[in-house]
């Protein structure tokens, strides 16, 4: 049986542990509530981008694009965000075993994909497993801007474009509430997918022609269609480690209000076992 001392050890050691996970509880919301805003920020944007886009590439059929045709896959292009820290529940190992199990199911060799992976967890699964990753970016703020990732994005994307992939997808949490998250596959080129969000074509008149517009217009829809998977996934990330972090400290609650209960019991026993010993003393003294 554990002695009071060790007992009130545990009891000082899961309060103080408790003050840090309702600190990192209380940050995770305050970062959640700047996230969620940022994406939905973002959303009026590529609703916008997504309506132009739609109105060149179906409003006539004689305009088209590399990025929009189909082509025999030969190799597939994986981007994978995940996080670069860890205390978040399953948001990491939900995605990482989506893809994982994608992967083996759809390719029977290696020269057949490779990823690209967003956050260190998501690189670190992949190399662990020997998964071909071809690019990588880490460290990336709470708050991400699209300069942070437009590298990474304008590869991505450039890799469609010289063939080294025949097409791309993404893996993200999509951010449903604070305490749901759904991962989400979405592919992003060939770009197949394109309708207006009000479900209307809008008409425009282009300057110069329709297809200078396209060459300049597509890449840039399929790197912001990365960056809004990124901001919708940060959201989720923040929302996840605010859920653990909560659950983290009511369990810690739960503990101490055990060893309370366990040192009370303890001290009782000692001081029983002290009454009985100082009477039995005195009665030996008669």
């Amino acid at each position: 049986m554990a002695s009071l001392r060790d007992i009130k050890t545990r009891i000082t050691s899961t309060k103080k542990t408790s003050q840090i996970t309702k600190a990192m509880q209380m940050v995770s919301a305050s970062k959640l509530n700047r996230a969620e805003t940022n994406a939905k920020a973002f959303g009026p944007y590529m609703n916008k981008i997504q309506e132009v886009v739609a109105s060149i590439a179906l409003g006539s059929t004689d305009v088209t694009h590399p990025m929009l045709q189909t082509r025999p896959v030969k190799r597939t292009g994986y981007i994978v965000i995940s996080s670069d820290r860890g205390l978040a529940g399953a948001y990491n190992s939900n995605i990482l075993r989506t893809v994982h199990q994608t992967i083996q199911k759809r390719h029977k060799s290696q020269d057949e994909y490779a990823v690209i992976a967003i956050g260190r967890i998501g690189r670190d699964f992949f190399r662990k497993r020997n998964i071909p990753v071809f690019s990588e970016i880490t460290g990336l703020g709470d708050q991400v801007s699209f300069a942070e990732i437009k590298d990474i994005a304008n590869r991505a994307v450039s890799m469609f474009a010289d063939g080294t992939f025949d097409e791309l997808y993404v893996y993200y949490n999509h951010f449903v509430s604070a305490i749901s998250q759904e991962v989400t596959e979405k592919k992003l080129l060939p770009l197949t997918d394109i309708a207006p969000t009000t479900g209307k074509i809008t008409s425009y008149e282009f300057e110069p022609s329709q297809e200078g517009i396209l060459e300049v217009l597509l890449p840039q829809y399929a790197e912001s269609l990365i960056y809004g998977a990124l901001l919708d996934a940060k959201a989720s990330e923040h929302a996840s480690r605010m859920t653990a972090m909560q659950s983290a400290t009511d369990n810690a609650k739960e503990l101490i209000h055990g060893l309370t209960l366990s040192y009370n019991r303890a001290r009782q026993a000692a001081i029983t076992q002290e009454i009985t010993e100082i009477t039995a003393g005195a009665s030996a003294l008669e």
